[in-house]
C-alpha cells in the first residue's frame, strides 16, 4: 500500500511547486532587462553624459583647495562612473598640505573633494633654509626666511633629510609633537623655539624663558601645569622645569631653582 502511494503524492507535491516556477517568457524578459541595463551603463561610462565638468573643494583654505584642483583636473572630461576614486584620493593625498580627502559623485556633473587641510605647527630652520612642518611631521612648505613668524622655530643640521611631503624623524619629530598642541592651546607666553633631544626637551619662550619638560612622558599633563603657573612667574631669562609635575621648579635665573606648589592631581 505504501508503494501506491508515494508516487501519487510526489507528482502532487511537483505540481503544486510548478505553480510558482517563472515561466519562460518571463526569464526572457528579466534577462533582456538584465542586458539593457548593463549596456546603459557601459554607454554613460563611455560617454558625455555624465561627464566630469566642475571640481568642487571643500574644507580647505584657498591655497590648499587650488592645490587639490590642480590634480583632480585630469578628471574632466571623464565620465562620472569611469572615475577611480581611489586612485585619485591617493594622488590628492600625495599633496603635501592635505592630510586626508574624500570624494565623491555629484551626479551629473560634478566631482566633489572634501578635504582634511594639515595643520601647520612650526618651522624648520637650516642656515637660510625654512620649511614649514605641520602637526603629523609633515615638511608641508617650503618658506622664505622670516614667514610665519608667530610658530616656533626648529634648528636642524646639515645632516638632517628634509623632503617636501615626507615626515621628519627622530629628535625634530620629538619637537614637532612637543609644540603640536599649542596650536589650539597656546602657553602664557609665545614659543619661540624648541629645543630636543632624546630625554629632553625645552620650549624656549619671550626674552630666553626656558620651560623645560624632560622627556616626551606625560606631555599634556606637564603643559596643561605650565599654563597654571607661567602667568605668575614668567619673566626675563629664568625656567620653569616641570619634568617631574608632581615637583615642578622655578627660577628668576638659569642657574637656582626654586620648587613651586602645584597640586597637579587635581589637573584634568
Amino acid at each position: 500500500m505504501v508503494s501506491a502511494v508515494a508516487p501519487i503524492a510526489d507528482r502532487e507535491s511537483g505540481a503544486g511547486l510548478s505553480r510558482f516556477a517563472p515561466s519562460g517568457r518571463s526569464l526572457a524578459v528579466g534577462l533582456a532587462l538584465l542586458l539593457v541595463a548593463a549596456g546603459a551603463y557601459a554607454l554613460a561610462r563611455t560617454t558625455s553624459a555624465f561627464a566630469v565638468q566642475e571640481v568642487t573643494v571643500s574644507g580647505a583654505p584657498a591655497h590648499v583647495a587650488d592645490e587639490v584642483r590642480e590634480v583632480l583636473v585630469e578628471a574632466r572630461g571623464t565620465s562620472l562612473l569611469a572615475v577611480d576614486l581611489d586612485r585619485l584620493e591617493q594622488a590628492v593625498e600625495a599633496v603635501p598640505t592635505v592630510a586626508a580627502v574624500s570624494l565623491d559623485r555629484g551626479f551629473p556633473h560634478t566631482l566633489t573633494a572634501s578635504v582634511v587641510p594639515e595643520r601647520p605647527v612650526a618651522v624648520l630652520r637650516r642656515g637660510s633654509e625654512s620649511w614649514l612642518v605641520a602637526a603629523s611631521g609633515r615638511v608641508v612648505a617650503p618658506l622664505e626666511r622670516g614667514a610665519r613668524a608667530g610658530l616656533p622655530r626648529i634648528w636642524i643640521v646639515r645632516a638632517d633629510d628634509v623632503r617636501l611631503g615626507d615626515p621628519v624623524v627622530g629628535d625634530v619629530r620629538r619637537a614637532v609633537r612637543a609644540v603640536a598642541p599649542l596650536v589650539r592651546r597656546p602657553l602664557p607666553g609665545r614659543v619661540t623655539a624648541v629645543r630636543a633631544t632624546e630625554t629632553e626637551l625645552t620650549l624656549i619662550l619671550r626674552a630666553g624663558f626656558e620651560l623645560r619638560l624632560g622627556d616626551e612622558s606625560d606631555r599634556v599633563l606637564k603643559l596643561e601645569l605650565a599654563r597654571r603657573i607661567l602667568p605668575s612667574i614668567l619673566e626675563g631669562q629664568g625656567y620653569l622645569d616641570v619634568s617631574v609635575p608632581e615637583r615642578p621648579v622655578a627660577s628668576a635665573t638659569l642657574d637656582s631653582q626654586v620648587e613651586v606648589e602645584s597640586q597637579p592631581s587635581t589637573l584634568p
